[in-house]
């Protein structure tokens, strides 16, 4: 699977689990604070996704680093930060 239909996945990942709260995602759709549509539950399922689409593709996708829930570093704060570390983290397995 190329990176770009990764990305799109775990956008309909997200999407699905928004539960119709979004139209859309977006690399800027944020996944953390006030303005996200995923409320806790709904960002542990994704990423419980995420290690299976990892597991899938042959690596273990890490989601529980000291920065992760950080508003300012962590890669839930917006879709595209989230589908970027999944693939650099893919990239750096192979």
């Amino acid at each position: 699977m190329q990176e770009q239909e990764l990305k799109q996945k775990i956008y309909a990942t997200i999407l699905e689990l928004s539960e119709g709260m979004l139209q859309q995602v977006g690399d800027d759709t944020p996944l953390i604070g006030d303005a996200s549509a995923l409320d806790s539950m709904k960002l542990v399922e994704l990423c419980l996704a995420l290690e299976d689409l990892g597991g899938d593709l042959g690596f273990d996708f890490d989601w529980t680093s000291d920065a992760a829930m950080s508003r300012s570093r962590s890669m839930f704060r917006a879709a595209g930060a989230l589908a970027d570390e999944f693939l650099a983290q893919m990239r750096g397995k192979q």
